[in-house]
């Protein structure tokens, strides 16, 4: 039997070794401050991160999977000079390749996930109302609406500021679309809590249940969980000095726990944000789409084309996502092939970080399918 995923070499792989080789370095130097002028009224120059994981790999070979930097560098975040406080080098925590990460908006692919194998089940039509399976929700809305954030719905609430399930739940619910269901896209978080809802409800069971039972334990994925234990704290990149007023929380530096304020006032279970994993994890996910493993649907929760995070995969029908802890995940159907990079960009605070060592990346692994005729 043909293992899901082998480490191997990039001719192994059909892969240019030549370009593959310019991605660790190219991450490598995002951990230095951009060079060049800075706006001193802006807020001071961050480097893009303060570490990285890197995977990529085409069909069953995975060619490149490496770290870079620190998993955790900081103590805290300095408010009067807009820098972090390092730790001793002595204290600091290095980034490995087995690193675990935050994955924030990246979560949102397994709640969609989720929601199409129900589709497939025949348990959800796309295009029923909303309605018809949680009532009291507001009329016109489709799980569609919901998946390719037409909605018409705000990007978030305040629900962090809620007492309890109950209020969070009735606050969600009654929130109206801004603009008429189906004319516009707004990426929304919304979309995935209410998707979140609708698919607890019909299934009567709860969202981490549904993408263990579902996704992670058929797939072997043994490092990707809601609300991971302790025990994974010593190999978890940390994230934010989360205060106020650049945080919408005061809860100091976070690691081990979701970064995102509304999953935590969830019990760290959300539809939209919460899941940890592995670079080597999401390859497992990744190769699991691509060979029909689970049932896709790239129009259905996923991101297409976008050449600001994808470099030049884009443009021939690359889909995938990005968090906003510093994740992303690219797959290439017409070559097979998939790029994760996983970086703790909001640590030590979150800054105006941008994605061109993302998109670079993912143009080095364009150009190294290119080069071998993919």
């Amino acid at each position: 039997m043909v293992p899901p995923l082998s480490r191997g070499t990039c001719p192994e792989a059909g892969l240019d070794a030549e370009e593959i080789g310019l991605i660790v370095p190219g991450l490598a130097a995002a951990l230095e401050p951009a060079a060049g002028p800075h706006d001193a009224a802006d807020e001071p120059a961050h480097p893009w991160c303060a570490g990285a994981v890197v995977l990529a790999g085409r069909g069953h070979v995975v060619a490149l999977h490496d770290a870079v930097g620190w998993a955790v560098r900081y103590r805290a975040y300095d408010e009067h000079t807009g820098r972090g406080v390092e730790l001793p080098p002595q204290q600091r925590v290095p980034m490995r390749p087995g690193t675990v990460f935050d994955l924030a908006s990246l979560t949102k692919l397994f709640t969609a996930v989720a929601a199409v194998q129900q589709i497939e089940a025949g348990t959800l039509d796309p295009d029923r109302p909303l309605t018809a399976y949680v009532p009291g929700l507001v009329p016109g809305l489709t799980l569609r609406h919901l998946l390719t954030h037409t909605s018409g719905l705000r990007p978030e609430l305040p629900l962090y500021d809620l007492p309890g399930p109950a209020e969070r739940a009735a606050r969600l619910a009654a929130e109206q679309p801004r603009t008429p269901p189906g004319a516009e896209r707004c990426y929304s978080d919304l979309n995935l809590l209410l998707t979140q809802t609708v698919l607890e409800r019909v299934t009567g069971r709860p969202l981490d249940r549904l993408v263990a039972d579902g996704i992670t334990t058929p797939l072997g994925m043994t490092a990707t969980r809601f609300a991971p234990p302790p025990s994974w704290l010593p190999r978890t990149a940390a994230t934010e000095d989360q205060r106020r007023p650049w945080a919408k929380l005061d809860r100091g530096m976070v690691r081990g726990t979701v970064h995102d304020e509304n999953a935590y006032a969830m019990g760290g279970v959300a539809g939209h944000a919460g899941l940890f994993s592995t670079a080597w994890d999401l390859a497992l996910f990744a190769r699991a789409l691509l060979d029909g493993d689970l049932p896709l649907r790239p129009d259905l929760g996923f991101e297409t084309d976008q050449a600001w995070f994808m470099g030049e995969l884009a443009g021939r029908g690359a889909f995938g996502h990005t968090g906003f802890t510093g994740t992303s995940l690219v797959i290439d159907p017409t070559t097979r092939s998939y790029l994760i990079v996983l970086a703790n960009t909001v640590h030590p605070v979150r800054h105006r970080q941008g994605s061109v060592p993302r998109a670079t990346a993912a143009t080095r692994l364009a150009r190294a399918t290119r080069r071998t005729g993919g």
